[in-house]
């Protein structure tokens, strides 16, 4: 498989680890990981670095994920790259949002290796 380059969005460092270990174990190596604690870095990242995979929390402090994806969208970065919301059961309206706003999928916490290969693979396969 090619090398994969991921962004990884989430205000907990514990969850982008796991997060990161979940894409290995789905079977995406070689992998590339970059990392940023809110939307506003995650923006910056993407403007300094290309990506394959957008993998972005929902809720966080300063920009959360979907203000995010609005701003990934209306500011032109990263055309073309599937992004995956990652969110928790209670979130449903956000999700909804979140695909209305161009997010091509979601994973809710907690989530298996399992569920990030059927959600995710297919979306690098696809691009």
């Amino acid at each position: 498989m090619r090398e994969v380059r991921a962004l990884i969005v989430d205000d907990s460092s514990v969850m982008r680890k796991i997060v990161e270990r979940a894409l290995r174990q789905a079977g995406l190596d070689p992998l590339v990981v970059h990392e940023a604690c809110s939307g506003t870095e995650g923006l910056e990242v993407l403007k300094a670095a290309q990506v394959d995979l957008i993998l972005s929390d929902i809720n966080m402090p300063s920009m959360d994920g979907l203000e995010f994806l609005r701003q990934i969208r209306a500011q032109n970065l990263a055309p073309g790259v599937p992004v995956v919301m990652i969110t928790t059961e209670s979130s449903e309206e956000h999700v909804k949002q979140a695909i209305l706003a161009g997010a091509r999928g979601y994973i809710r916490k907690p989530f298996t290796a399992e569920q990030v290969k059927e959600r995710v693979l297919p979306l690098l396969t696809a691009a």
